[in-house]
């Protein structure tokens, strides 16, 4: 059986495993923010219902395609992304709910988690310039700006 084919991308092979699994991190709090975000869209009740509900479905959609594109990053540079809830939970940041919070609360949770995800982002900046890595750079560029910009309409719904 023949062995997989070397990455060349200029990249190190440790660079490319620390980016990895810091993308790993990424992925499993995108991917429980996404799972948390469709949570509340079905269970939201109250007065703000239907603006809740509409706002929680386009965040959870762009939280779908955004866990695709940080999956296919992982796969580039040559390691298996995590993908089953086990791996998530070992791996996020995200706090999980499994109750049926009241609307106010749904919107602080999300808060947190869309803060916490950008955090996550930022924090794997020192060695993706390290590495030189400007896709996973430009990957990380694009969610921070969407979380943070996710998290300051919400913040905006408290006051």
């Amino acid at each position: 059986m023949a062995s997989a084919p070397a990455i060349n991308i200029g990249i190190s092979d440790d660079n490319r495993a620390r980016i990895a699994e810091g993308l790993s991190r990424l992925l499993a709090d995108s991917y429980t923010l996404y799972l948390k975000t469709h949570n509340f869209h079905w269970n939201v009740t109250g007065p703000m219902f239907n603006t809740l509900h509409t706002m929680f479905m386009a965040q959870y959609t762009e939280l779908h395609t955004a866990v695709d594109d940080i999956a296919e990053r992982i796969r580039a540079l040559g390691f298996h992304a995590p993908g089953s809830y086990s791996q998530f939970a070992a791996l996020t940041s995200v706090a999980e709910e499994t109750g049926v919070p009241k609307a106010q609360d749904m919107i602080r949770q999300l808060v947190e988690g869309h803060e916490t995800v950008a955090r996550t982002a930022r924090s794997l900046f020192p060695i993706v310039d390290e590495a030189a890595d400007e896709p996973s750079a430009d990957l990380l560029t694009q969610r921070m700006q969407v979380h943070e910009k996710t998290a300051w309409m919400l913040r905006s719904l408290l006051e």
